[in-house]
């Protein structure tokens, strides 16, 4: 088993408790889905949650860092931000970060507009 596979495999378990939880390669990372919605990456050996306005004050109080890439020399910041380290302990310390980011990730797929209707 390689280290990403068990990683990924621990972030899995971590997460369990939310409920069905599916991983997908993605972008040199991996994307971390609940019902359906994106609620975390991972990426560099690092699990980021979900955040919006709503929930970025908690992540920033608990000392989490957002998931910043470069494009084109710019610093681009996500609306990732990496888990509280004591969540990472254990399933039951990660439960309300995953619920967050859950909630994070719904609002901002209900927030989407709907696609143009198709001309018949």
């Amino acid at each position: 088993m390689s280290r990403n596979d068990a990683l990924i495999d621990y972030i899995h378990e971590l997460l369990t408790p939310l409920g069905a939880i599916s991983v997908r390669r993605m972008f040199g990372g991996y994307g971390i889905y609940h019902d359906g919605v994106m609620i975390g990456i991972v990426f560099d050996g690092d699990l980021f949650l979900k955040v919006d306005d709503a929930t970025r004050p908690q992540f920033a109080a608990a000392g989490c860092r957002p998931f910043v890439y470069e494009s084109r020399g710019k610093q681009i910041e996500t609306s990732y931000w990496s888990a509280p380290e004591e969540a990472l302990d254990s399933p039951p310390a990660m439960l309300p970060w995953a619920r967050l980011a859950y909630a994070a990730a719904l609002r901002k797929a209900n927030a989407k507009p709907a696609g143009k209707p198709r001309k018949r």
